[in-house]
């Protein structure tokens, strides 16, 4: 039996990814994050992620067509297999492509969830983001306290701001995703089936609103 299809929108810092895990979880669905997918792809050498890889190593981004190709290969491997997809689309035209690909499927997406923060609980959320140098874990100093002020609770490494996390570039990174996932938001609401959230407050809150619009 074919599982739920679903998609997660949100700006950076909205906390889409911890609500991706959670809901992938609850309703036993495959978290595609856009991250994990490409990392897998480049590790596993398909002529894709050969691809992806070099554009990643380049810094730069990895084109639609490519992105979209990797994303099909995931969908064949999954088969009939409920999935969320996080971190894609981004754009309008990520979002016509992939419609076109669910379609030749016979597969439709059920919901659209769209987490809506506020620019500057964004801006405040993740200047506030430190990251473990050794072991990577992350931290928020806004809401986590770690046993030791600045020191890892894992490692006991000293605690580091990632470098795209002022405010400057916040702000910036934000400008992009309304310029580009505005017309993916639009576009999903008038196909109906998108679900808007607020992204404010306890992540057990969070999670709890998005499933009681789902029903």
């Amino acid at each position: 039996m074919a599982g739920r299809h679903i998609v997660i929108l949100g700006p950076p810092g909205s906390g889409k990814g911890t609500q991706a895990v959670r809901i992938a979880h609850e309703l036993g669905l495959e978290h595609l994050s856009t991250g994990d997918v490409l990392r897998r792809a480049v590790a596993n050498k398909t002529p894709l992620g050969e691809k992806a890889g070099g554009f990643m190593k380049q810094g730069l981004l990895v084109p639609d067509e490519v992105m979209l190709g990797i994303i099909q290969e995931e969908l064949d491997r999954l088969g009939d297999a409920g999935w969320i997809l996080d971190g894609f689309p981004r754009t309008l035209a990520q979002a016509e492509a992939l419609d076109g690909q669910l379609e030749e499927r016979a597969v439709k997406i059920d919901t659209v969830l769209l987490i809506e923060v506020d620019p500057d609980e964004i801006v405040a959320r993740l200047t506030a983001r430190r990251i473990c140098p050794s072991c990577n874990m992350v931290y928020n100093l806004a809401t986590i306290s770690t046993r030791e002020p600045g020191m890892c609770d894992k490692c006991g490494e000293k605690l580091v701001s990632r470098p795209d996390d002022d405010e400057e570039t916040i702000r910036r990174r934000l400008d992009v995703y309304d310029e580009q996932t505005k017309p993916v938001i639009d576009f999903y609401r008038q196909r109906g089936g998108l679900v808007a959230v607020k992204g404010a407050g306890g992540i057990d809150e969070i999670t709890a609103e998005i499933f009681r619009l789902m029903k």
